[in-house]
């Protein structure tokens, strides 16, 4: 059984459903857990010999981009490549930290040429703008007009955001975006109604979930800005008692198909160095949506009280 795919908006692009995020490559120097050239080498053609053609990286994940160009770059015909800008090209620090991102003309150029150095290509089919900068920064900065050129040029085929609130709304209404990425899980349900608006829009909708990590409570070194929210979907997660939805898979597969039931949603990107969780992953989305009265009751056991 293969993966199912979808358009993504206007863009005409077809994704497979489930598409495969790098940054769990980024290796520790960008704060991230060892990672071989054996194992990324497995994991990057296991995913594609799997079925996924839609790939998700950064300047700013570490090794992530290296790993790619050096394993799969002879199959780029094979799959579509999504990159971003505005990223700081040297090496990510602390993760406690919001590394300084940077809107100009000649940092945006500067990640496309990096970006397609590293994966050893020549175009980008999606270039995002990372960290969901406001209009208003993008317009001081022309941040748009030079990805605007870049795609006139070939280095790029469309442009979009890597975005979240309280921006989303006027990257939306600006009508520049063929793709959008969203935070998006059911215990996240915040950018839900603006995954509709931007397809309505004609744009292609991406999600990005964090399935994994509402599975594990919250290790104590975490800061507490990321520490809190965690620790309160790991619990809202455990006092929910989803074994009779699951239907014996697991709670893994239960939340990755909540996402992919999204009626406006055309790709979900989920990461992993292990090629099992790879494979899981795919047997999950091959299943498609969860039936209608199982995602109403999920929703609703998972909501906020």
């Amino acid at each position: 059984m293969r993966l199912p795919t979808a358009k993504l908006g206007r863009t005409g692009l077809q994704a497979s459903r489930l598409g495969y995020g790098a940054m769990e490559m980024r290796g520790p120097q960008a704060w991230g857990k060892p990672i071989s050239d054996d194992q990324a080498r497995t994991v990057l053609n296991t995913v594609l010999d799997s079925g996924v053609n839609l790939i998700d990286t950064s300047p700013d994940y570490g090794d992530a981009e290296e790993h790619i160009g050096r394993w799969i770059s002879h199959r780029r015909d094979e799959f579509l490549l999504a990159s971003k800008c505005g990223c700081p090209l040297a090496a990510v620090g602390d993760p406690r930290t919001v590394p300084p991102h940077v809107y100009t003309k000649a940092n945006v150029r500067a990640c496309v040429e990096q970006s397609l150095r590293r994966m050893r290509t020549d175009h980008l089919d999606i270039l995002m703008v990372h960290m969901s900068p406001s209009v208003a920064v993008m317009q001081a900065e022309d941040t748009i007009s030079e990805m605007q050129a870049l795609q006139d040029q070939g280095a790029i085929r469309f442009t979009g955001m890597s975005g979240n609130l309280p921006h989303l709304p006027e990257h939306i209404a600006i009508g520049v975006f063929d793709v959008f990425l969203f935070p998006y899980s059911a215990l996240d349900r915040s950018h839900e109604e603006l995954i509709s608006a931007a397809a309505a829009a004609g744009a292609g909708t991406i999600a990005h979930g964090s399935v994994a990590r509402p599975l594990l409570a919250p290790p104590e070194a975490m800061p507490e800005p990321v520490r809190r929210p965690l620790a309160d979907r790991h619990a809202r997660l455990a006092a929910a008692n989803l074994d009779d939805l699951a239907d014996g898979a697991s709670t893994m597969e239960l939340l990755l198909r909540f996402i992919l039931t999204h009626q406006d949603l055309h790709s979900l990107i989920v990461g992993s160095t292990q090629v099992t969780h790879v494979q899981a992953n795919v047997a999950a989305a091959q299943k498609g949506p969860l039936p209608m009265d199982v995602y109403d009751a999920l929703r609703d056991r998972l909501s906020p009280r």
